[in-house]
């Protein structure tokens, strides 16, 4: 479960966003801040994972309270503000936000964002960093929603991330049936995931023919991993 700290002057925006967050599986709000003072002091005894940060604030500006976080507060930011101009954007990039919405925004715009979110920190637990090809793989599932919103049913992320971790850190082409072996699932259950993975443009397929009988399928890390 995601803890969640809420962060914005207005109080009835504050409590429109609790109840958006709140509506999103895997998500619980832990406290509402309406001031920097206050968010930081929150941060400090919720300790929550995620923090919805608006930017312009009684006492201080949101950027002031990302500059003021504890290296070791352990919280990640999604900024949220009316400012529409390049340098905030820049200067809350800088400062470590994972996106930036722009006020004022819709329900789905938000689950889009902390979906997003989830299937990047739950590829972070099933990803070993062995190249710069793992490091692009997770900023594309933090920027990039197929992974929450496109997933068919009966595929879980879990199992995804750990076969596109076999494909990735392979370095050279596998068949479904390799991937089977590896990610300990049948061959059938490894063909739906390198489908969608290739669907998704994160795997590429490429058939093999040899002297007789049907080509085989060779899956790849995609080049623009």
């Amino acid at each position: 479960m995601t803890r969640v700290l809420v962060v914005d002057d207005d109080f009835m925006v504050a409590s429109i966003h609790r109840q958006y967050v709140e509506r999103i599986d895997g998500f619980r709000v832990v406290g509402e801040a309406h001031s920097g003072r206050q968010a930081l002091d929150m941060v400090a005894e919720h300790q929550p994972d995620l923090m919805l940060l608006d930017i312009y604030l009684p006492d201080m500006s949101g950027l002031d309270v990302m500059r003021s976080l504890p290296a070791d507060a352990g919280v990640d930011v999604v900024a949220i503000t009316a400012a529409r101009d390049v340098e905030t954007l820049r200067t809350a990039m800088r400062f470590g936000a994972m996106h930036y919405l722009v006020k004022p925004f819709t329900f789905p715009m938000l689950r889009e964002k902390l979906g997003q979110y989830t299937s990047w920190t739950r590829a972070l637990q099933h990803t070993t960093i062995t190249g710069q090809a793992e490091v692009d793989r997770l900023v594309g599932v933090l920027r990039s929603d197929t992974y929450e919103r496109a997933l068919p049913k009966g595929l879980c992320e879990t199992t995804l991330a750990l076969i596109e971790g076999i494909v990735v850190r392979a370095g050279d082409e596998l068949t479904s049936i390799d991937v089977a072996r590896a990610a300990g699932v049948s061959r059938v259950t490894a063909r739906r995931y390198l489908e969608f993975l290739q669907r998704a443009e994160r795997v590429t397929m490429r058939a093999r023919y040899g002297t007789s009988g049907r080509p085989v399928h060779m899956f790849s890390a995609s080049i623009a991993q």
